[in-house]
């Protein structure tokens, strides 16, 4: 896929962001089914050309939904994925990130840039306050990406999301518009080390 920059909605050095589209079903079922061995057991994207249609349809149509792929600059390859689902809007303001990496952009740090990018659009144009990950307290690649993007770890809670046929316990990760450092400076890694 060629890279078209007009289409993201920002961008970084190495990766831009922007909405998921119907066309985008056979490049991602593809590198999903590539990725099998890396999402299980905590995560199940589409992996046929009927359950991407299904997937993406709910991220490009439902308003308490906003989908992005992270692609890379380079070729426009799609390196990942981020969502933000449940969003509320009024005094909440808030929406909880789902995420994953494809295999062959698996610890090239381009998720990390990508989530970056998600959570200043999240709190810069979709003028959200709080973003909050949950994720199993096993799914150490999931932790190190929330901490390094300076979410904090706020709780943990047993049995919380039906995963893989069973309830799973979650950790609890939540970062707001408060805890971003001003540019030019780092933000510190939140949570246990």
């Amino acid at each position: 896929m060629p890279h078209h920059a007009s289409r993201h909605l920002a961008e970084g050095p190495r990766v831009g962001i922007r909405h998921f589209t119907y066309e985008d079903g056979a490049e991602f079922t593809a590198r999903a089914r590539e990725s099998k061995d890396l999402h299980h057991p905590w995560l199940f994207p589409p992996t046929t050309a009927q359950a991407y249609t299904a997937y993406a349809g709910r991220l490009i149509e439902d308003r308490s939904k906003a989908g992005f792929l992270v692609c890379e600059k380079s070729d426009g390859a799609i390196a990942g994925f981020i969502n933000i689902n449940n969003i509320v809007e009024g005094g909440f303001q808030s929406g909880a990130l789902g995420y994953g990496a494809f295999a062959h952009a698996a610890g090239r740090g381009l998720m990390r840039e990508g989530l970056d990018l998600v959570v200043g659009h999240a709190f810069g144009p979709m003028r959200l306050h709080r973003l909050e990950i949950n994720v199993q307290p096993g799914n150490v690649a999931s932790i190190a990406l929330a901490r390094a993007c300076g979410f904090r770890l706020e709780g943990f809670s047993p049995q919380m999301l039906f995963v893989d046929g069973a309830w799973r316990d979650h950790e609890r990760w939540a970062i707001t518009t408060e805890m971003i450092a001003p540019p030019g400076r780092p933000r510190a890694p939140q949570g246990r080390a």
